[in-house]
Parts: structure tokens; C-alpha cells; sequence
């Protein structure tokens, strides 16, 4: 019997928005090697695989070229598609263990959102590293450094908008990924950022949980309040309902299911 696969578009409910991500319900684990490859065959920024663990789920993220440590958007995907084929009940928290530790999501039906709650991780400031400032094209107003990210913030929404790197010069940079942000001038998000990771396959990702783990203290230490509507303004782009509490940031979104398939391995 195949495997049953999903592709869910994440933090949005408009159909080929968002960000999208592919979706493996398995009933006992599987090989690395295995879920690699299917990473690959889907060539999506991200495809989650997940298996009945303990009074929860193990829960691994792929990307085309490698597994990586934290997705949001996927683990998005993946609360979606338990609530939704009612292998959770809407009232039920969702239990993921994963490298990051312990996650959970919850839905919450008076607004058809899903709340995940992730661990928030400082930004520290940093001199830029060589060629970063120069791939982007932007004149930051401030370089910080977030485990393998880095974080510029420049002036205005626009610059945000109009960044097109270079990517061969992006990939001689060390790091897992850039985000780039500016404070919004729009009355509908706070603030807008845009991420660039080719060095785990993605050139550019449409929307990014885990920046958010690190955009959200970041601007509330800027801002001082603790709430948050946030824009990813990729091509496809997607919003996110933000809040800082203690340690943890709580991700909030819609998704939708765009195909349901299997895979005949």
C-alpha cells in the first residue's frame, strides 16, 4: 500500500499563495535516505514527514537538499492536514516532537486559524560578513546574527520589495539563510520581510515561520508591544498573526489543501 501525500499552501486560504508545502502521513518511520529523496521528487521548499510518536507525532522537515532544524510553514501544513482528514479533533492540541524540541499547534474555530507555538531566538548585532551586503544590494540599517541567519533591517517597504540578489554571491556567505525586513507603512501588518536561503536549495522562500522566531523579539524590542501582523512579501506572499509570549512566539495562520495523492514506494 502507498504512502498518502498531501500539498497544503500555507499562511494564506487562497489557493497557489502562500507558501507551499508537501505533507507525509506515515505509519511507522522511514529511512533518511527515503524521505530525502522524496523531499527532492516533490521539489517544494519543504516537505514534512510524520508518524504516530508517544501521546504525539514525530515530525522531520526536508528541504530539496537537506533536513533542516525548524519549519513553520510545513508544521503549519502538517496541523492542517490532521485537523482536516480528523486524525485530531479540532479541540485537540496537536503534539509535534521534532529537533527543535517539543511543538504544539492548536485550531481555533471562531477564526479558522492555526497557532503554532515555536521557541523565540535572539538577535545580536554584528558587523556584516564579507559579499552579504553586497549579494542583497541593500544599505542596512542594522546586521544581526541569529544562529545560522543573518537579519538586515532596511529603511522602507519598498527596499524590501525591490531586492533581487545575487545568488552565487549569496551561497560564498556561511549561513543558513538572510531574512530581510523593514518596518511597514501599511495599515494592514506591522511589519514586511522577505528570506533568502539558497544555501539548503531555496532561493527565495515565500513565507517562513522560523524568521519569525526571530523577526517577532526582534521588533518587539523596537516597538515595545508584544502583537503582530506580519506580511512575507515573496511572489506568492502570506500573512502571520505574531505574539510574544515569554520564551516562545506564537505563529498564527491559515492554510489550504491543494492536492491529495500517493506514492506508490
Amino acid at each position: 500500500m502507498g504512502v498518502t501525500i498531501y500539498q497544503v499552501d500555507a499562511f494564506t486560504e487562497q489557493p497557489y499563495k502562500g507558501n507551499p508545502a508537501a505533507v507525509c502521513l506515515l505509519e511507522v518511520n522511514r529511512s533518511e535516505e527515503w524521505m530525502q529523496s522524496v523531499a527532492a521528487e516533490m521539489n517544494l521548499s519543504e516537505t514534512a514527514f510524520l508518524f504516530p510518536e508517544g501521546d504525539g507525532y514525530r515530525l522531520r522537515w526536508f528541504t530539496p537538499k537537506s533536513e533542516v532544524k525548524l519549519c513553520g510553514h510545513a508544521t503549519l501544513a502538517s496541523a492542517h492536514i490532521l485537523y482536516k482528514e480528523k486524525r485530531l479533533p479540532l479541540n485537540c492540541q496537536a503534539r509535534f516532537s521534532t529537533l527543535s524540541g517539543l511543538l504544539t499547534a492548536r485550531y481555533y474555530e471562531n477564526t479558522g486559524l492555526i497557532e503554532l507555538d515555536f521557541p523565540a531566538t535572539s538577535v545580536i548585532s554584528c558587523e556584516p560578513p564579507y559579499g552579504l551586503v553586497e549579494a542583497l544590494g541593500v544599505k542596512p540599517i542594522f546586521v544581526g546574527r541569529s544562529d545560522d541567519d543573518y537579519l538586515i533591517e532596511v529603511a522602507s517597504e519598498d527596499e524590501v520589495k525591490k531586492v533581487v540578489p545575487n545568488f552565487v554571491q549569496l551561497l560564498q556567505v556561511s549561513c543558513r539563510g538572510v531574512i530581510v525586513t523593514a518596518l511597514s507603512y501599511s495599515d494592514e501588518y506591522d511589519f514586511i520581510s522577505r528570506f533568502f536561503a539558497p544555501a539548503v536549495g531555496v532561493n527565495e522562500d515565500p513565507v517562513t515561520g522560523s524568521a519569525h522566531c526571530r523577526l517577532t523579539p526582534y521588533w518587539q524590542a523596537k516597538l515595545g508591544k508584544n502583537e503582530f501582523t506580519a506580511y512575507q512579501a515573496s511572489k506568492r506572499g502570506g500573512f502571520l498573526k505574531l505574539a510574544m509570549k515569554g520564551d516562545r512566539v506564537c505563529i498564527s495562520g491559515k492554510a489550504v489543501t491543494i492536492l491529495k495523492g500517493e506514492l506508490v514506494d
